[in-house]
């Protein structure tokens, strides 16, 4: 495998190619940690009139309410000023969406138990929290806790 660096004072973002034959195993975890190397994005929560910047890791889902977009964690809801699919195309790999109303952090996931007739049911470690993956989106899910431990 040749690694190289171009240097192009031109270029406005910093870009990663990588040029293969076929993508096998090997490829796509360099992809991986390439698209993981940039660090969480940073997001506000809010509760009430306060400002909060807990890490992303504790997040274990984004969910829509009625009127506001709410990020769990295992003990608290914060409310993002955000929209999903915004909050979608920013977050890292280990948020997969599940629904058109939920986002989740694969990483949390202790269980998903499967339901052939309708939406599955995901279980978190640590809490009583649920939420519900529509079949629509199982596969990609499936796909992404098969990819947890490169996340």
């Amino acid at each position: 495998m040749k690694v190289r660096i171009e240097i192009d004072e031109n270029m406005s973002e910093d870009e990663i190619v990588i040029r293969c034959a076929q993508p096998d195993e090997r490829v796509l975890k360099m992809k991986r940690a390439a698209e993981s190397a940039e660090g969480d994005p940073e997001i506000a929560f809010f509760k009430d009139a306060v400002q909060f910047y807990p890490p992303l890791d504790s997040i274990l889902f984004f969910e829509t309410g009625e009127h506001n977009l709410n990020a769990h964690t295992s003990d608290d809801v914060f409310q993002v000023k955000m929209k999903l699919f915004e909050l979608e195309e920013i977050l890292p790999r280990k948020f997969v969406r599940v629904s058109k109303s939920a986002i989740v952090n694969v990483k949390h996931i202790y269980s998903v138990e499967r339901n052939i007739t309708s939406a599955s049911l995901i279980s978190f470690a640590g809490t009583h929290k649920q939420l519900y993956v529509s079949r629509s989106y199982y596969k990609l899910l499936k796909l992404r806790l098969g990819e947890r431990r490169f996340l």
